[in-house]
């Protein structure tokens, strides 16, 4: 894993190493979306990850799909994330803030607002979603036009400057998972007949506004792009045509000089590979389920140039030294992934504490 343990530049940040907290949904925000109480020791606790990218934060009251979770577009969200980046920078980390637009991935329950959610055209996901009363079935949502997703790409810019006013070192787009952007561009999510459907170019192009939005804003060297080609989160279907409009959006997106590129990578290594060669900046490749010894796999053949690691940073804040060192992990409990207080969020004791202990 000698390379894992190599520095990288990334934007304009100086990395210690290849790792990264992947981002992860944890649903620990205050009702209005505020960051919680505890969400400052969470990712403190984690700063030897060097970049941490956060759960995702709604730029939008439009934007909110789960419940108690965080947004990044008003001065009490500002204040809040301000004592998380505060206290990740005091530890010696960096934290870019991950912009995550629901769109169809909502229920009216979960808003502050209570409206129908809203989508590239009114196609419901077919699955369910979590609310206070429990699993409901997501409605159809309400199409989007052409005004209203110019509003929507002026949110995420406006997002993006109140993420950095925030004291965060940069943003991730959350292009991926089934979110906004993602039904985009997915073949069975996005049927219309504008500019913004039907062919690669068109439902690419929502992603690139977006992005040159918020790089007009606050930089390329701040914004990273998070994809996941072939997912079928959220009912999604990239179609025949998925891979080859992955390589464009790469294409396009690599023309402006974005600090890195994510990619949730589900197993068409092909596609991958040519990602690769497309994209020649900074490059996250995160494998769900990734064996440990294999973490570096994909930094050894060229295929990365940095490892985001998502359940093992959660259940180990000092994943870094546990790797360095060998020493065993703690396991992760996915009852306490989503919900409120600090179990399973940030009581995973460290080396330290549990030598302490047995003191």
């Amino acid at each position: 894993m000698d390379k894992l343990w190599s520095e990288i530049k990334i934007g304009n940040l100086e990395l210690p190493h290849r790792l990264a907290m992947a981002p992860m949904t944890r649903s620990r925000a205050e009702e209005d979306g505020t960051p919680g109480e505890l969400s400052s020791l969470y990712y403190a606790q984690r700063a030897s990850m060097g970049l941490l990218i956060t759960e995702g934060a709604q730029p939008s009251d439009d934007g909110q799909g789960y419940l108690c979770s965080p947004g990044i577009y008003n001065d009490q969200h500002i204040k809040g994330w301000k004592k998380v980046t505060d206290a990740v920078h005091e530890a010696g980390g960096f934290m870019y803030i991950q912009l995550m637009h629901a769109g169809r991935m909502s229920h009216p329950d979960n808003t502050p607002h209570h409206r129908q959610p809203v989508a590239p055209s009114a196609i419901a996901p077919g699955v369910q979603m979590f609310t206070a009363t429990g699993m409901q079935d997501i409605p159809v949502p309400r199409e989007l036009s052409k005004e209203e997703i110019q509003t929507t790409i002026s949110d995420f810019r406006k997002a993006a400057a109140a993420a950095i006013e925030a004291g965060a070192d940069g943003v991730e787009i959350h292009g991926a998972n089934g979110y906004l952007i993602n039904q985009f561009i997915g073949e069975n999510s996005n049927t219309r007949t504008d500019e913004y459907g039907g062919s690669i170019e068109n439902r690419a192009r929502f992603a690139i506004e977006v992005t040159k939005a918020i790089i007009e804003e606050i930089g390329a060297e701040r914004t990273g792009f998070r994809i996941s080609p072939g997912t079928s989160l959220g009912g999604i279907q990239d179609g025949e045509q998925g891979p080859d409009l992955y390589r464009y959006l790469t294409r396009e997106l690599a023309k402006l000089n974005l600090a890195y590129l994510h990619i949730m990578h589900l197993g068409n290594e092909d596609l991958l590979k040519d990602i690769r060669a497309i994209w020649t900046n900074p490059l996250l490749v995160n494998r769900a389920g990734r064996a440990l010894e294999d973490l570096s796999i994909d930094l050894e053949h060229g295929l990365a140039d940095m490892v985001p690691v998502g359940v093992w940073s959660l259940a180990n804040p000092d994943l870094v030294e546990r790797l360095k060192t060998g020493a065993p992990l703690n396991q992760a409990d996915p009852t306490t992934f989503f919900g409120i207080g600090s179990k399973g969020y940030t009581d995973y004791p460290t080396l330290k504490e549990l030598e302490s202990q047995k003191g």
